[in-house]
């Protein structure tokens, strides 16, 4: 994060431990707002990798699980990077500015994902680098959110997904109950922004970003899942980050395998965990009525829920989610209630 920017926050009542905005006073409040009230959130936890050149999105479009040539200045996506085994290695939001494709994601899986995407450049005109310093991020959410922007910028953007470039910013509707935004610009633009949207918003820590993400049922891979899960696992069929019309790319016969010929027997699901010590990414799931011998189930995603505990995405045997008695770790471990996704995963036979 800019110098710059981390000071302009800090003077703004913002706590930060290592580069990650933490909360601004009272973290409890902060969380009970998310599903209500109007908040703005600094997004530096996460980084930009761009993307550009002539060959630029057919070189994409040959390695990412959707269709890339559906992304736009007016129009996002989510999508994914596959292993040759067909398990994601990373997803991300997807958007484009002028002649540059952006891939949103976290910052410590940067340098590793341009590592692998620069082995297969080849002969492609095609630059790839680390933009994340380029940009300042932030996230505005709540009831208000649409008009509150529309009061200050010349054009929000209408339907999920939907980008408007304004001036320097770039804006992307995110899927929420409440209207969701993220915006990226330079240094003084966001700070002028984020000033008028203080006085209309409340400022919080990036933990209330990450508890609405998982509200929305939207997985993000991080490094204790690399390479743990085909994308159908984390419901990506469902939330349009997989085409299964756009051809070939890496991992895409055994993706298109599980979609066709195949049973899926793990899904995504959201729950709850009643427990005072923060569940891992990558923690395993114990199930007793779990048969499959690879266990019932491992945390995706985890934030602090405003009803004390914690919620969570989880991938979790179908069957074994049917029975319940899913529990962290081992038997003797906080049980997961599971909730409802805001989605149906029925809808899962997207063909797109």
């Amino acid at each position: 994060m800019k110098q710059e920017w981390t000071d302009f926050l800090i003077n703004n009542g913002a706590e930060m431990e290592d580069c990650v905005l933490q909360h601004f006073g009272n973290p409890l409040r902060e969380l009970k707002l998310a599903s209500h009230g109007d908040i703005l959130t600094d997004l530096s936890h996460t980084g930009l990798i761009a993307i550009r050149g002539d060959d630029a999105e057919s070189y994409l479009q040959g390695q990412f699980t959707n269709d890339v040539r559906k992304v736009t200045d007016e129009h996002a996506q989510i999508n994914g990077y596959c292993s040759p085994k067909g398990r994601l290695l990373c997803n991300f939001l997807i958007f484009k500015r002028h002649d540059s494709y952006f891939l949103r994601l976290p910052k410590e899986l940067i340098e590793s994902t341009i590592k692998r995407l620069k082995m297969f450049v080849l002969m492609s005109k095609v630059t790839i680098e680390d933009a994340s310093e380029g940009q300042i991020h932030v996230g505005y959410s709540g009831p208000n959110a649409e008009k509150e922007l529309s009061d200050l910028l010349e054009k929000v953007p209408q339907q999920d997904f939907d980008t408007v470039q304004s001036d320097e910013l770039t804006l992307i509707r995110l899927p929420g109950i409440n209207p969701r935004f993220e915006i990226l610009g330079p240094l003084d633009d966001m700070k002028k922004l984020w000033d008028a949207l203080n006085v209309r918003g409340a400022p919080v820590g990036s933990e209330v970003w990450s508890w609405l993400t998982i509200q929305n049922g939207l997985p993000i891979i991080t490094e204790e899942n690399v390479d743990a899960f085909v994308p159908q696992m984390v419901n990506m069929h469902v939330i349009d980050g997989v085409s299964f019309k756009k051809g070939c790319y890496t991992g895409q016969e055994i993706v298109a395998r599980m979609q066709y010929l195949g049973k899926l027997k793990r899904r995504m699901f959201l729950a709850h965990v009643q427990t005072e010590s923060r569940p891992a990414a990558g923690t395993a799931l114990f199930a007793a009525s779990s048969k499959s011998g690879q266990g019932s189930g491992r945390i995706v995603n985890v934030s602090a829920s405003p009803e004390g505990g914690f919620d969570v995405l989880a991938v979790i045997e179908i069957n074994t989610a049917e029975s319940g008695d899913i529990h962290l770790g081992d038997a003797s471990g906080p049980e997961l209630i599971l909730k409802e996704l805001p989605y149906s995963v029925d809808e899962g036979d997207n063909k797109s």
